[in-house]
């Protein structure tokens, strides 16, 4: 499943394979070289994640809640992850945006954001065929300290995986912490197709032994939105998304290169399938631990039809992860 993004051309979604190339159309104004770079280099994170080590210009971004990280399942555990359950897992994260002249620390892009904190928390109802989780995401302001939290954005979701396809159904809401102003709000639906290298490339094993490529792709619905902005600079409402993200394990999972890609739609646009934002990040997650990894990676957030603010930023991030199965619950004497 890939992605043809153009200024001028319809946003189409084409199944063919994972490992379609995703190639840019005609771009307008002065940004043409960027986003043709940009387009180039999402499709050559699909297919070789040497592409994009070969880019260093490029401008990435991550949302907010977090969910495009790279997972830290070993890639021999799918078949665990459907015979057993999840009591209660998930990770928590703090990163500081060592670089940061444009990412705002609150939904009404007012200050910058220094420090991120977030808590990510999920049980299984019933195995991998249904989910719960909630994001609790913090963030201050540098401009009035670096400790002092500005932003708490919250989400809850119901989500599931059936074979290689994944589904969710999400609502978040984020509002400024330090005062009154702009609350973002949303409800939506996501539907992604998964492709493993190990699983569906006979060859892969015997060339790449102690490496992985993983990457979904696929496309949502906003169908409630109160103030979610269809662009960085906050116009417009959001309608639908498309998303696509890769992680290429270097060694062992031990070192993850990641990439992630999310565009939005407006829908007060005449054109409301035509994306008007393209996030994007690429990051290196370092893993010392099954369970903590320390990564660094740089987002950039911008407008796709017309001028207007782009965020960005880099940062460091710590995060650990944990993981407590219902089997342990169960060997515990508890029912």
């Amino acid at each position: 499943m890939t992605f043809l993004i153009g200024r001028h051309t319809q946003f189409y979604l084409i199944v063919y394979s994972i490992l379609l190339v995703t190639r840019s159309g005609r771009v307008k104004r002065l940004e043409q070289r960027q986003i043709t770079t940009l387009a180039r280099a999402v499709g050559l994170l699909v297919l070789s994640i040497i592409g994009l080590l070969a880019s260093p210009s490029l401008s990435l971004a991550l949302e907010k809640y977090g969910r495009p990280l790279p997972s830290m399942e070993q890639p021999d555990s799918a078949a665990a992850r459907e015979a057993e359950e999840t009591l209660f897992g998930g990770y928590f994260l703090t990163a500081a945006f060592v670089s940061n002249p444009t990412f705002a620390a609150r939904p009404d892009n007012t200050g910058l954001v220094g420090l991120r904190h977030m808590l990510h928390l999920e049980t299984d109802l019933y195995k991998q065929y249904l989910t719960f989780y909630t994001d609790q995401n913090f963030f201050s302001d540098r401009t009035k300290g670096w400790i002092e939290l500005s932003e708490w954005d919250g989400t809850f979701a119901l989500t599931g995986l059936v074979d290689r396809f994944g589904w969710r159904i999400q609502y978040e809401r984020d509002a400024s912490l330090d005062k009154s102003g702009t609350k973002q709000v949303y409800a939506d639906t996501l539907l992604t197709s998964r492709f493993q290298a190990t699983e569906d490339l006979s060859w892969w094993k015997g060339i790449f032994p102690n490496q992985n490529l993983t990457a979904y792709a696929g496309a949502g619905w906003l169908f409630h939105n109160s103030n979610y902005f269809a662009r960085p600079d906050n116009t417009g409402k959001a309608l639908f998304r498309y998303v696509a993200h890769a992680d290429l394990d270097l060694y062992k999972n031990r070192i993850v290169l990641y990439g992630d890609m999310n565009l939005f739609t407006d829908r007060e646009a005449g054109n409301k399938l035509n994306p008007t934002e393209l996030d994007w990040i690429i990051g290196l997650a370092l893993r010392f631990r099954e369970d903590m990894e320390i990564s660094v990676y740089r987002e950039h957030d911008q407008p796709l039809d017309k001028p207007g603010l782009v965020q960005k930023y880099v940062a460091v991030q710590l995060r650990y992860s944990f993981d407590v199965p219902k089997q342990f619950w169960k060997q515990g004497g508890i029912r």
